[in-house]
């Protein structure tokens, strides 16, 4: 009898896990392949872990209330967690929007999409979609997004401009975009700041905004999308320099 429950609850696992799975994929279909872009001329860290520190910490100094009262998001809105990870902003972000809004986690790790998928089916959070993305593409639906945030990951995507590039056509116009990294080394997980500005830039984006968060949060920096009618040709993206601020 035990081993019959012990294989029950195998088979009910295993059915939840291709029903979380059923519901990941690419939304949307591929834009401009990598190979238009120039590579970044810089070291991109590596997929080390889905979250960057426990969340009893980013709890305590409120980061997701910090992003969400710069970025002014609001109830109703529909927000892109970039490389979201274990969740952590996609959990309080779908609670903040409620459910007139959405809420939606991409990223470029499946397992990752399927524990988040996992932990909001068992928090009963229904404004919740899943997006697989690409290294240069995060197969966003066009105008789907109000405003996106990237925290504590940009320095890991190995094909920025294309990325970003093909990242604007999913912001809605007025969109703003929030990047939260820390002031070091792109290879010891952190972007500076001038060199974030400078690669942004490259692809059309206008600096905002840059705030200091509380603790050891990092900053947040405002960046404005291009018009996807104003648009610069992949070919006339000319990376950064190695050196923050050059090309």
């Amino acid at each position: 009898m035990i081993a019959l429950a012990r294989a029950a609850t195998l088979l009910v696992a295993f059915a939840a896990t291709r029903a979380c799975a059923a519901d990941i994929d690419y939304l949307a279909a591929a834009g401009v392949a990598a190979k238009e872009f120039p590579s970044p001329r810089r070291p991109v860290a590596r997929i080390v872990s889905p979250r960057r520190s426990g969340e009893e910490h980013r709890d305590a100094l409120d980061e997701t209330g910090q992003i969400a009262h710069l970025l002014e998001l609001k109830q109703g809105m529909t927000v892109g967690d970039i490389g979201a990870g274990s969740g952590y902003h996609t959990v309080r972000l779908s609670y903040l929007v409620g459910p007139a809004g959405s809420v939606v986690a991409q990223d470029v790790r499946r397992d990752y999409l399927i524990e988040l998928a996992r932990r909001t089916e068992l928090l009963k959070l229904t404004n919740v979609r899943f997006a697989l993305g690409e290294p240069h593409d995060p197969r966003l639906p066009a105008s789907s997004l109000d405003a996106a945030i990237l925290v504590h990951m940009y320095h890991e995507i190995a094909d920025p401009y294309a990325f970003l590039y093909n990242l604007t056509p999913a912001l809605k116009p007025g969109a703003r975009v929030g990047i939260v990294d820390l002031e070091l080394p792109t290879q010891k997980h952190g972007t500076p700041i001038e060199l974030l500005r400078c690669e942004l830039a490259a692809v059309g984006y206008r600096a905002v905004a840059t705030y200091k968060l509380a603790g050891d949060g990092g900053y947040l920096a405002v960046f404005s999308p291009p018009e996807v009618a104003d648009r610069k040709s992949p070919w006339d993206i000319v990376a950064c320099g190695d050196r923050p601020g050059t090309r």
